[in-house]
Formats: C-alpha cells, sequence, structure tokens
C-alpha cells in the first residue's frame, strides 16, 4: 500500500519533437532504430545532468578501450536485464 503522504518523483519528459529537433544537423545516431526512446527524451528534461551522462556515454561506448563495441553493448544489454530493464 502506498502511502498518500509521500509524493512520487514525477518529471516531464520532453517531447518528442524536442527529441527531434535536438539532433545534430548531418550526425547519425547509431542508436537511430525509427522511434525516440524514452532515455533521451529524460536525458533532456535534465539541462546539467544529461549532456554530461550524454558525453560520459558516448566516451564509454565508443572510444577506444579494452572491450570491442559488441562487447561493450552486450554489457549493457546484460545489466540491464538484471535489473528488469528494457534495453
Amino acid at each position: 500500500m502506498s502511502d498518500p503522504s509521500v509524493k512520487e518523483a514525477f518529471i516531464e519528459l520532453a517531447s518528442l519533437e524536442t527529441v527531434r529537433a535536438s539532433a545534430k544537423p548531418g550526425m547519425k545516431n547509431p542508436y537511430d532504430f525509427g522511434f525516440v526512446p524514452n532515455m533521451s527524451r529524460l536525458l533532456l528534461a535534465h539541462g546539467e545532468i544529461g549532456p554530461m551522462f550524454r558525453a560520459l556515454y558516448a566516451q564509454v561506448m565508443f572510444k577506444p578501450g579494452h572491450l570491442s563495441r559488441a562487447e561493450r553493448e552486450m554489457v549493457a544489454g546484460v545489466a540491464s536485464a538484471a535489473q528488469d530493464c528494457f534495453y
């Protein structure tokens, strides 16, 4: 049962139009599967944290390192599944 005196967290996600408008011209998104994921909408809702998280994610997933890109995607998929998150 939920306690009515406790307010649940709520954040207004960026609109689909805002996400599409924020895309950099000429840059191909490697995760463009024909829909806008809610994570993109969430990151745009956080003006200070979102850009830093996106930069960190880009470095972890795309910069040279010990794991291949496929291995990094596998780790992300397994970690998401372990948390019951759709990746």
